[in-house]
Order: structure tokens, then C-alpha cells, then sequence
């Protein structure tokens, strides 16, 4: 895949809330970060898919659209940077929820992120949904 492919199936497994099609794009190995919102990361694709299930299963909210921004391409060719807007649904309250993913790429899969969440707006969500 490439990586215009990639973030595309990204944004698409997130609008969908499934582990699933998130996991798969992980290679074996792969590491999945959260350096803001207090998250343990995952390591191994199938500890992604199992935080997702449980992160995204209970979850109270609808994405209506992920927007990607803009993806920026680094001097490092493995390494690139999402912008992206979550517009979501929460107990009837419309949230955007900003973010930054900083991905490493080999061999068409995914081997680390950092996903950068506004910490604020995920309150916001789950104030709403509660």
C-alpha cells in the first residue's frame, strides 16, 4: 500500500470504529503510542486490535468524518505527519476533535505512531456522552 493508501484506510477505520481494519494495518510489531491523554501504548498488532475493541467498542460516540488536513512528508521517507479533524456526535452534541498522527512506514504497513490527540476536545466527548 502506499502511504497516501494507508492514511486513507486509516481515516476510514476510525470513521468506522473498527479494530479490525486498524489492526491490519500494522505490521507484526508494530507500536502504537499516545503521548498526550495518559493511554498505555500497544505493542503488537494484536494488542492494537484489542485496545481498539476496547477503546472504541464502549464508546459513546459517532465520527461523522475524518478530515485529513494536510500529510506532510519528512526527510526521512519512512516517517510522515496527518493533520486531521474527528467530526463527531456525542449525546447529540457535535465535537471536532484536532489531531496529529506521526507515522513510520515500512514495506506498506505501519510500524510506529504517535497519535496526538487534543486532550481537550476527547474531554469534551466524553462529557457529552456521559
Amino acid at each position: 500500500m502506499s502511504i497516501d493508501e494507508i492514511v486513507t484506510a486509516y481515516h476510514a477505520a476510525m470513521l468506522h470504529k473498527s479494530p479490525d481494519e486498524l489492526a491490519d494495518l500494522y505490521a507484526e510489531d508494530g507500536l502504537h503510542e499516545f503521548p498526550f491523554g495518559g493511554l498505555a501504548p500497544y505493542k503488537g498488532r494484536e494488542e492494537i486490535r484489542a485496545g481498539y475493541h476496547a477503546m472504541w467498542g464502549g464508546a459513546t460516540f459517532e465520527a461523522q468524518e475524518v478530515r485529513r488536513v494536510a500529510l506532510y512528508q519528512t526527510t526521512d521517507p519512512e516517517v510522515v505527519v496527518v493533520e486531521q479533524n474527528v467530526f463527531a456526535v456525542a449525546a447529540g452534541h457535535q465535537i471536532t476533535v484536532p489531531g496529529l498522527l506521526v507515522l513510520r512506514i515500512r514495506n506498506g504497513q505501519i510500524i510506529h505512531t504517535r497519535d496526538y490527540m487534543d486532550t481537550s476536545a476527547i474531554t469534551q466527548v466524553r462529557a457529552a456522552a456521559s
